[in-house]
């Protein structure tokens, strides 16, 4: 692309570095930024600025929070020994909006995946299994997405499991097997979540 001001090429390439978004599309993300009203251009990019300043990832979760804990963990309401493990705060938005759970989450930040270079240790499995022990989880859930790298994970911490007293479940396969959860619609999604299987059971079936 040939641009006639190197203000509009410089915003296009700091647009182009988000994921999936392409020069041609960082271009007209731009041009219409130029169009709108500058107090809104000024809103839009101070929201973005003071987001990255202050966000905050709650201490007990791992879930994006304004504060030390986030609302979930903050709720009374919510099934507090019911634990919900997702690997990324995406997942976490999509189960909320089906409404179907009302238990707690906690974040991996990844799956174990060696190909990628990704163990058990790049991952917030420790700070799981501590909290299963000290706040007297009763069940786990594991809503990770179907394929390979998912799997293993759930066999990895489940492993780690073996002597405590908790009732290790699975989301139920109404997501495809490689499927990801943030594409699954919200009903299939909650239908899966309330049809959860034992991992027990889980793992026999697919070996």
């Amino acid at each position: 692309m040939v641009f006639s001001s190197t203000l509009l090429e410089n915003a296009v390439n700091e647009f182009a570095k988000l994921p999936g978004i392409g020069k041609k599309t960082a271009l007209r993300l731009v041009l219409h930024l130029i169009k709108q009203d500058e107090n809104d251009v000024d809103a839009f990019s101070e929201a973005i600025s003071q987001m990255r300043k202050e966000i905050k990832f709650c201490r007990r979760c791992h879930n994006i929070s304004d504060t030390e804990l986030c609302n979930v963990c903050n709720n009374p309401s919510r099934k507090q020994q019911m634990l919900c493990v997702v690997e990324n705060i995406r997942d976490v938005i999509a189960i909320e909006s089906t409404q179907q759970f009302n238990g707690t989450y906690h974040v991996l930040g990844g799956i174990i995946s060696p190909l990628d270079g990704v163990g058990p240790e790049q991952l917030t499995i420790d700070s799981l299994l501590q909290r299963i022990e000290k706040e007297g989880i009763e069940e786990i859930i594991f809503a990770l997405n179907a394929n390979i790298q998912g799997d293993t994970t759930i066999y990895y911490i489940s492993k780690k499991l073996k002597n405590i007293p908790v009732k290790i479940t699975t989301i139920a396969r109404g997501i495809a097997f490689g499927g990801e959860l943030e594409y699954a619609d919200e009903m299939t999604l909650a239908k899966s979540i309330s049809n959860r299987i034992a991992v027990e059971n889980y793992i026999t079936s697919q070996s």
